[in-house]
Order: C-alpha cells, then structure tokens, then sequence
C-alpha cells in the first residue's frame, strides 16, 4: 500500500505541474509586459534531429556520419538523457529496441546490458577501455552522449565481448561562459543536486574547461539506500591553429545499500514463477550493500596536419574499486521459497590505454580513399580477492516473508588472491574507397596479439597463456541518393578469456580466447522529417554454458550460439510539434555444435535471450503552453529463458513510462522543469536476476545562470 501512495504522489506532482503550467506561463506573460525588452530567446516545437547524420566516432574507423557507418548504431544526446532523467543504460536506450538491461533503477547492473541477445562488457569512455564487471552503469552528470555500437567491434575496438560496445563521450568546455544548477526528487525520498560550469579560462579564449559536480543521497522506491557524489573535469588548450590538447577526468564513489537480492534460478522446481511482489522490504538484507569507486581519465592531441589529414594521440588510465556485501537467492518454487547466500568480495580493475591514429583523404585518379591507420597498446589488470571472499548459504526464506537474516562476521576486503594480467598490442589499418558518387567499399584489417599473465598470483609472464588474431571487416555501402545508405558487411572479433567468478565453483579458472563472426544487410535513410535504420545479422559465438552439478554451479565453454534477427527503427516528425517512434527487433537464436554430453541443448535458445522487442513512442510540443513538451513510451520485452535447457522462462511484459518538460523565463533566467513517471500501470514482473521495477516518478528544475 505504501508503494501506491508514492505512486499516486509522483503522478499528482506531474498531473499539478501540468494543470498550472498555463497560469505560470501567463504570469510570465504579465511580468514581461511591464519589464523592459529582453534578448532570451525561448524556442519551442521538437528539435532538428541529426538522426543518420551525426557524426559518431567509430573507433579504427575515426569519425563518420551514421549513413556512411556499415554497421548498425545508436547515439543518445545529453537532451534526450535529461529529458527522460535517464539514470541506467537500460533508461538511456529505452527507445531502440535492440538495447536491453535486465537490471531495474536503484539496483547493481550485475549483468551488464545486451545488444540483439548477447551481453555486452565492452565499456569505453572517451575512447579508453572502462573495465565495468560486476556493477556496469557509468555515471551520466558528465556525459554529452551515449552510443551503442551493435554487433561485433573487433576492428575498430580491437578484443571484446561480440553482443556491441557502449561508449561514453563527456562534455567538453564551452566557447562562451555558462553555468547550470538543478535539484531534484526521485520515488521514496531520493534527492540529488548537479552543477554543471564552463567556459574559457584565458582571455584569448584558447584554454577552456568543464566542471561537473553531482551528488545523490535517499531512498529510492525499492528501499534501496542510494549515497553517490560525482566529480569531472574536461580541459582543452588550442595550444595553435592545426593543434589541439584535452584532458578529461571523471570519479565516482557511489554506495548502494539494502538493495532488493539478485536470483538464481539454477535450483527452481517447476515451469511458472512465484507472483512477483514489490513488497520490496521483504526482498533485502537491511545491512548488505556494493561500493564502488569508479575514476576515469584521458588526455591527447589532436592534430589537423595537412589540409585533409588528421592524426589523434590518446592516453587514458581507468580503475574500478569494488566492495560487495551483495545477497543472492536461489529460488526454489512457486511458493516463493528460496536459499540465501552472501556475497564478499573486492576487487581492483585497473587499465592503462594509449592509442595513435592518422586519418585522411586520398585521391588515385577517380578513387577517393578515406585512410584511417594506427597502433594501440592496452594493460589490464584485474585484482580479485579470492583469499578473502566469501560465498556462503547464510539464511534462506520466502519472498512474501520478512527476512531478519543480518551479516554479523567480519568481511574482509584485501583483493590479493586472483590477479589477472592483460596485455594487449594491436595495429590497424582501414581504406573506405569512393568508387563514384553512389558506391563505398570499405576493407579493414586489425592484428592482436594477446597475453593473459599472473593468473595463479606468480609474477612469471608464463603463467598464462598469448595468442594472436587478424580480425578483418569487409563492407559495402550503395547510395543511390545521399539521404539514403545501403550496406553489406562482415567482420570478425575475439573474445578475450575471461576469469570465472566467486560464485561458481571453478572460480578463477580461465575460459580460452574465441573468434565470433558476423554477417550483417542494412538500410539508413535521413530525409525530411523521417529516419530510419534496419538490419538484417548473423552472429555465431562460442556458447558458454552455466551448470549446476550437485549442489554447485560451474561456467563452462561448449559448442556454439548463433543468433540471427532482424530489427528496424524509425521515427517520423509528423509536424513541427509532433514525432512519432516505432521500433523492433526479431531473434531467432539456437545453440548447436555441442559436445555428446550436452546434446540436449541443441536447437535451445540460449540464455537470456528474448525473440521479440518492441518499442513505440512520441514527442509533443503543446502550442498553447510556450516552452512544454510531454513525451510517452511503451515497450514489449518478450519472455526469456533463464539458463540453456529452456525449462523456466522471464514472462514477457509491456511497460509504459510519460514525463514532460517545461523551459521557462523567470527572473531573466532560463529555467528547465522535468518530470516523469516509470512502469507507469505499476505493471508487476520479474527479470533475468531481480524483481521488477515498480511505478516510480521523478521531478527536477534546472536554472541556467
């Protein structure tokens, strides 16, 4: 009961701030008739979208427009993030249907995300490789835009996971002087306050910075106690004409406490789950918690040395402290009962990254080719704790039950035990060849060579294992007009061998380096108020499998998961106050090629993955109402199987979500309200590893000075 009345608060604080929007508007009115002219300008009606036009940067293959990229991608502005007061990658993607999180807000992204049914654990800010294991969500106060890169990255990102990449870019200085405030509330009692600032530092306007300050601290709806501060700067120096210096640096130290348990349903007995609840205070263990301490830092040169030649130096160091006290269950039945296990850990990720890059353009006769060559070095290192770690079945009990269980012992978090050392040298090398006004062919090549070392605590650079990969790309791209692309590609990826975890019985063994491929057909169209993507893909990758042997569970390596699927987004800008999103994704995946042992996974659909997606959403500026805009939301996760033998599935579901946003002239200052309300019918379900996320809202002002 208590939950609906937070609920019922968001939505009458939206529902208020709607029905006096008007009056506010004509106070404003009134003031301005008897104030002396102004120059602020408020512009109302939907934005010019860039769409297929933006200019992403692709890694190897340096900046392009999306029209020309052969590959399917998503890019999110900071506008779109604080219009929907995104806080998670699954809120920032909520609208392209191939991007998925299982984690809900105020919860541990445990999971990572995944792109068109595989996980993603390719991370990048600023270009520089962020090792987010075992709490994957970055956070946003600094950020300018989001991409999602779909499918495999191992030429333009070198070894990765094949679900995609997510890459973060923070904002940079600002030509002019600015700075921004905002307070605001999130479902139960969630505050937060931000200072964004910027501008130049010199009279000559060459040096330039960014500051960002944030801080979180609450309950959120499901109990969990939220206690955050975020820090970044961004310094650029225009050090002459063709050359440019940047430094960008991001810390987070976020707690999380009492956060709802994450599940297993490993040990399940029977095919329908329990009735989901969001009695959420029965869901937690009121002294657990995950810290984690998050910085990330890059600095280089940009050098525009010839007319249409560029070269880029990077350098970026990035680590992760983690400090788990986290619960887990294994459900048991539909009855809600299950086993309760605590997990204690810490570790240290730590990553050192420098990469050199040239791009260009080339002519040779009627060919032009756009060049793109370069080096990188990459040294990981992963420090797990093992000789302090606990994993231990503590206390069990019933979902719709209190749960009194607390963690008296002491927990120690050393992280010696189970280092890992990575070391990774790539060069490579890209020729996109104009061959006419209508026909790009792209031929790119990547060499890896790769050392896992001190997998067994011994200093030896023997102790692990190398090997070494050529991971090719291969494109086609037709334009027959040039607001519309027509693509082909394939390309080629290894995943590196990754360490198994504390909560599986082989924990700190290490699973083999593999090659993935994938094969994908495309269209992109950016023209008048429509914008469009589709994709046509193959993907194979090695199946890893989870198994519960007895009463323990062990990560193994076996046959072969090939996911095919088709998806397509679009949006259409109706009229200049209206656009209209619809989007979907189709998976047909199956495992195969597996060892006699496991032959009674052949033909599965592998873990995780949902065979339908579906996203529908709007945008409207209301006339009458200068300066306010209300957008919706509604999408279809389909069900899920939890584990490789198909026997219990995730239910499918459909959630809506609205919100509004309002800027306004008070006081010769612009001021921004939003607000928005989540899981909007309170629609209760569960997910892959937790309960769902019941109806929540959100309000905010964001004064500009």
């Amino acid at each position: 009961m208590r939950i609906n009345r937070q609920s019922m608060s968001s939505a009458t604080a939206v529902a208020i701030y709607l029905m006096t929007a008007p009056s506010a508007v004509a106070a404003e009115a009134e003031a301005e008739a008897t104030s002396p002219p102004r120059d602020d300008i408020i512009v109302t009606g939907l934005r010019e979208d860039k769409g297929q036009n933006a200019v992403t940067q692709g890694g190897a293959l340096g900046s392009k427009p999306l029209l020309d990229t052969p590959f399917s991608v998503t890019v999110v502005d900071r506008d779109d993030i604080d219009r929907r007061q995104a806080t998670s990658i699954g809120q920032i993607f909520i609208n392209d249907p191939a991007v998925f999180s299982f984690a809900t807000a105020g919860t541990t992204n445990w999971w990572g995300t995944q792109i068109r049914g595989l996980g993603v654990r390719n991370y990048y800010v600023d270009d520089v490789p962020l090792l987010l294991y075992w709490g994957g969500d970055f956070p946003l106060e600094s950020i300018e835009s989001v991409e999602a890169l779909k499918g495999l990255s191992g030429f333009m990102y070198g070894f990765g996971a094949p679900g995609g990449v997510i890459s973060y870019r923070t904002k940079r200085p600002s030509e002019t002087p600015m700075l921004s405030t905002e307070i605001g509330w999130r479902t139960n009692s969630d505050f937060f306050a931000r200072i964004d600032a910027g501008g130049p530092l010199t009279s000559d306007g060459n040096l330039g910075y960014r500051l960002n300050l944030g801080g979180e601290k609450g309950t959120a709806y499901n109990d969990a106690g939220v206690n955050r501060m975020v820090g970044s700067l961004a310094l650029e120096y225009q050090v002459s004409p063709s050359l440019k210096w940047y430094a960008t640096a991001t810390y987070e130290d976020s707690k999380l406490k009492h956060e709802p348990f994450q599940i297993y349903w490993s040990a399940y007995e029977g095919s329908q789950l329990p009735k989901a609840t969001y009695d959420y205070d029965k869901l937690n263990i009121d002294n657990s918690y995950y810290q984690a301490r998050t910085l990330s830092t890059a600095t280089g040169l940009e050098w525009q040395f010839a007319k249409a030649w560029s070269a880029k130096l990077t350098y970026g160091y990035t680590s992760k402290l983690h400090h788990s006290n986290k619960m887990f269950v294994y459900m048991l039945n539909q009855a809600g009962d299950y086993d309760g296990y605590a997990y204690n850990f810490a570790e240290l990720d730590k990553n050192h990254f420098a990469q050199a890059m040239v791009q260009g353009d080339w002519q040779t006769g009627p060919i032009r080719h756009e060049i793109v060559a370069g080096a990188s070095f990459m040294a990981n290192s992963a420090d797990f704790g093992l000789n302090d770690y606990y994993w231990g079945g503590d206390f069990s009990g019933n979902i719709y039950q209190d749960q009194n269980f607390r963690v008296t012992r002491d927990i120690a978090y050393g992280t010696d035990g189970s280092p890992t050392r990575e070391r990774q040298y790539a060069g490579f090398l890209s020729d996109t060849l104009h061959l006419g006004d209508h026909v790009q062919a792209m031929l790119g090549l990547r060499y890896t060579r790769y050392r896992l070392l001190d997998t067994d605590g011994d200093s030896s650079e023997d102790s692990g294992y190398r090997t070494s990969a050529f991971t090719p790309t291969i494109a086609l791209i037709y334009k027959p007009v040039p607001s519309v692309s027509i693509y082909s590609s394939y390309v080629e990826a290894m995943e590196a061998g990754s360490r198994v975890s504390g909560e599986y019985a082989n924990v700190g063994e290490v699973l083999k380096a593999t090659i993935s491929k994938q094969y994908e057909v495309g269209v992109k169209v950016e023209h008048g108020g429509l914008s469009l993507t589709g994709a046509g893909f193959r993907i194979e990758r090695a199946n890893t499998i989870d198994q519960l042997v007895g009463d323990q569970r062990y990560l193994t390596q076996d046959g072969l998961t090939v996911y095919r699927g088709i998806e397509a987004s679009a949006s259409y800008r109706v009229d200049r106050n209206l656009r209209l999103g619809l989007g979907a994704v189709y998976l047909d995946p199956s495992i195969r090629d597996v060892s006699p042992e496991n032959a009674e996974l052949v033909g599965n659909v592998p873990a995780e993955a949902a065979r339908w997606q579906v996203v529908g959403n709007a945008e409207y500026s209301v006339p009458a109402v200068p300066g306010l805009s209300v957008h919706a939301n509604a999408r279809y996760f389909g069900k899920a199987p939890t584990d490789d033998y198909n026997q219990l599935y995730i239910p499918g579901r459909t959630l809506a979500s609205i919100g509004f946003q309002h800027e306004a002239l008070i006081a010769d200052h612009k001021v921004v309200f939003t607000g928005n309300i989540n899981n909007l019918f309170n629609k209760k379900y569960w997910g892959l590893g937790n309960i769902g996320e019941g109806i929540n809202g959100s309000l905010s002002a964001k004064i500009s000075w």
